[in-house]
């Protein structure tokens, strides 16, 4: 019992001792296969030896000075990054919550110098963008703000994937500064929108005068099959958010700014204590590599693309499902009915998933996983999934 925990999650009855690739065992050695990545972050998998190795090398040199002095480590990872993702500048945090306040930020101030008093923030229903005041604030999700009002004012709300909802705002709404939107929607369900939603949205931010601001801090780093969901068009964002994966476990938050936000900080505006020390971005550094180098944006495509097809194949004529969809390795299996109940029987089958939105299941495995290890992840789940609707 923790007795001195301030009761704010609901454990699972089991506890990890260590992990290797794309598995963990428990305290009584049960082996689990980690279809769940600690919701979209050990990415590489658990104890890859580069990143391990990066961790003991750094731990080995030097933890933590302060961002009063120059650290060549952040350098290096802010460098590495905007060429991942044509990006120009780089402000380092320890969390996604603390990346979309910075992004918050940055799109009133950027607000005030265009002469806006009020700046708002349109932002989308189904949206997580955190739980800090202002991104709980932002986050379109009665269940996340319910108890905390009153809530940041200066945010503006549309339906997801409906341009004319936005073109609606821009043309009746002259206080609106940003807008603020997941590429793909994760916490929401894994809902993914119309092919040309995010360059329409490019589009209106042009010709507003609007700061384009994507939260791909599930979506990133490899995740959606490409580097970052964005590049699935022919477009660049003004603020990008990254986080999650961006450490494969060790805490660390990105804000790259680019186009009409970039410059809009300067030197007493915003800052992290921890954020960025030698520490984190030198096992973040590591990471991109790795991700780089091994082309795991192509792996996620195309072993997200197999899960796919072989739970359509192995689910077919299952009346229980309702659809089953990807961008790369962000899958969701949509069920008739509330299905949390499939977490415990997942887990029994040796299986980590997740259920968002009361009826997706939401599966985020490592990007490493190879084609066996694919076939696995299916039949455990599709086995979890028909004792769930035989109870």
């Amino acid at each position: 019992m923790d007795n001195h925990l301030i009761p704010t999650y609901k454990p699972l009855p089991v506890s990890f001792k260590r992990g290797d690739g794309i598995y963990v065992w428990d305290n009584d050695d049960k082996k689990y296969l980690d279809a769940l990545c600690g919701i979209s972050v050990t990415s590489l998998g658990h104890n890859h030896p580069d990143v391990t190795r990066a961790i003991n090398e750094q731990a080995g040199r030097l933890l933590h000075t302060s961002n009063l002095y120059h650290i060549d480590n952040q350098s290096k990872l802010a460098d590495i990054l905007c060429e991942l993702s044509t990006m120009d500048q780089a402000f380092f945090g320890n969390s996604g919550a603390e990346a979309n306040e910075a992004a918050i930020k940055i799109a009133r101030l950027y607000g005030h110098q265009n002469n806006i008093d009020k700046p708002e923030i349109v932002v989308m229903q189904g949206s997580f963008h955190g739980r800090t005041m202002a991104t709980l604030s932002a986050t379109g999700n009665r269940k996340v703000q319910a108890g905390f009002e009153p809530l940041v004012s200066g945010f503006a709300r549309a339906p997801y994937n409906d341009i004319d909802a936005l073109k609606a705002i821009a043309k009746n709404n002259k206080n609106v500064v940003a807008i603020l939107v997941e590429p793909v929607q994760g916490e929401g369900g894994i809902k993914i929108p119309d092919t040309g939603y995010l360059s329409a949205i490019r589009k209106i931010c042009d010709e507003n005068n609007w700061l384009m601001m994507l939260d791909e801090i599930q979506t990133g780093m490899a995740r959606s099959g490409k580097m970052f969901a964005f590049q699935y068009e022919p477009i660049k964002p003004d603020v990008l958010t990254l986080a999650k994966a961006l450490g494969n476990g060790i805490p660390i938050g990105a804000c790259l700014v680019s186009g009409k936000a970039k410059n809009v900080f300067q030197p007493g505006n915003h800052g992290s204590t921890f954020g960025g020390n030698p520490f984190a971005s030198h096992v973040a550094f590591t990471v991109c590599n790795i991700m780089k180098n091994e082309h795991l944006a192509d792996n996620a495509q195309a072993r997200g693309q197999q899960l796919t097809t072989l739970l359509k194949q192995k689910l077919e004529g299952n009346k229980e499902v309702v659809e089953i969809r990807n961008l790369g390795l962000l899958i969701g299996i949509t069920l008739q009915h509330n299905c949390h109940e499939l977490v415990t029987i997942a887990l029994h089958n040796g299986l980590l998933i997740n259920v968002t939105a009361d009826n997706v299941i939401r599966l985020l495995p490592p990007l490493i996983i190879n084609e066996q290890q694919t076939i696995e992840i299916a039949d455990r789940l599709v086995k979890s999934i028909n004792q769930f609707i035989q109870k």
